[in-house]
């Protein structure tokens, strides 16, 4: 569909790993200048683009205009978000779940961090109060967790079996934070997962489910990945479609779940959109929710706008169908093929392993490394894993999160690695790679 795209309007994104979706983008630049919505000054004619490919993108426009109050994306909204948006989204989830929803549940935030601050802020009361985290987990939730006063209990995921959430260590683990006066108030866990990649099975959802239903735990459902699946054998299941499988309604468990433009194939993070969904919380608990969005007044118009479009977008039989989805396929599938790429380049690699690239954007290898190499990184009072990658991004400009940012079985190091760079990039990156991990384990070769 970009071939109708001028090379000029491609320059102003020299540096993404993909391009943003036109469906987005012309969304966004009509929304803010409505003297545009006609076909005759709608944005696609000033980039080659042929409009009637697009005028359902018109229609939808202007009916998002009319949810709007006064026609204001410049002014406050809602502090739980637009209420024909939040209907929007709800009628989004509803298709992808096959339950329903109710946009009443759902509060639209600036991407999916600070719901998961209001969570914490929601959750903890005091220092004894802990919150089940798998390891390793996103920094933002061991951040947001110390903010606000309260301990994080760690589960650790088995790397052996692919970084599997198994029922053994989260009862393990939960029954050692009772033994030590540690009320635990919820579950996190971040499906895809990030840092590791892994995508889990329909089953263990349910197990994780049916935990937290005896337990009488909150589950934080971290769903921001939901449409960066990468195998044929794992789908993405919500943990609301899940638990409302298993026939559990809304007197019966608390079910929180992310969503963020962020990721996906979207890929807008500089937008800041994004909601969560709070389904199984009482009238008074649900009010507490809602003052806390209210002391940040609302979210961002535009992000909020977004994250409507990337729970609704085009249907069978509308213009913009063909091409919405064929730009989809092809950045999903282009992520897929450096996944591979990467995983297979990493695997070659002296010392390191690597689980298959399942989901989300990352990779998350095990590396084994020499004891030179640790005695020269405590010698600099670094992490040997920091160590590593800081060494790499002198030598190449390859840029690694280390492990020990994300926590990590004690005596193991890893590090982080994305898929996002440039397909056409990839191929020099593993040469790059591949020489600097040569020399270094020459280098320090006990």
């Amino acid at each position: 569909m970009w071939k109708f795209v001028s090379r000029k309007f491609l320059t102003h994104f020299p540096t993404s790993s993909f391009y943003p979706l036109l469906f987005s983008l012309l969304h966004s630049h009509s929304l803010a200048s409505p003297l545009s919505l006609s076909h005759s000054n709608f944005p696609v004619t000033t980039h080659n683009i042929n409009p009637k490919e697009y005028s359902d993108s018109i229609e939808r426009a202007w009916r998002i205009l009319d949810q709007i109050p006064g026609r204001a994306t410049g002014a406050y909204s809602h502090s739980q978000g637009i209420k024909g948006l939040r209907d929007t989204i709800a009628a989004g989830i509803e298709a992808r779940d096959g339950f329903p929803a109710d946009p009443n549940d759902i509060f639209l935030t600036d991407g999916a961090s600070p719901g998961v601050h209001m969570m914490m802020q929601l959750l903890i009361r005091s220092e004894n109060d802990g919150i089940l985290c798998p390891i390793p987990q996103y920094p933002l939730y061991s951040a947001s967790i110390t903010l606000h006063g309260g301990k994080l209990v760690p589960y650790y995921l088995n790397e052996e079996t692919g970084w599997g959430l198994e029922m053994p260590e989260l009862k393990k683990q939960l029954e050692d934070a009772k033994s030590k006066g540690i009320n635990v108030r919820a579950l996190v866990v971040i499906n895809p997962g990030n840092p590791t990649g892994q995508v889990l099975p329909e089953e263990n959802q349910k197990q994780i489910v049916q935990f937290c239903k005896e337990e009488g735990l909150v589950l934080l459902a971290d769903e921001v990945y939901q449409e960066n699946v990468y195998v044929p054998e794992k789908k993405f299941h919500s943990f609301k479609k899940v638990s409302r499988s298993l026939g559990y309604g809304e007197n019966d468990i608390s079910v929180v779940s992310f969503q963020s433009v962020s990721k996906g194939y979207y890929g807008e993070c500089g937008k800041r959109g994004g909601y969560f969904e709070v389904t199984g919380f009482s009238s008074d608990v649900r009010e507490q929710i809602y003052k806390m969005a209210s002391v940040n007044l609302c979210s961002n118009v535009s992000g909020q706008i977004l994250a409507s479009l990337v729970m609704s977008p085009p249907e069978v039989g509308d213009d913009s169908y063909e091409s919405y989805f064929a730009e989809k396929d092809e950045i999903l599938t282009s992520m897929a093929r450096r996944a591979k790429t990467l995983e297979e380049a990493f695997k070659k690699l002296e010392g390191v392993t690597c689980n298959k690239a399942e989901g989300a954007m990352y990779l998350f290898p095990r590396i084994e490394l020499p004891n030179k190499a640790i005695e020269a990184a405590k010698a600099e009072n670094t992490v040997p894993d920091a160590f590593y990658c800081k060494q790499l991004l002198q030598a190449t400009g390859i840029v690694f999160v280390p492990g020990s940012g994300f926590g990590q079985v004690p005596g193991t190091w890893h590090f982080r690695c994305t898929i996002l760079p440039q397909e056409e990039k990839i191929p020099a990156i593993v040469t790059r790679l591949t020489k600097f991990h040569e020399n270094f384990m020459d280098q320090f070769h006990d």
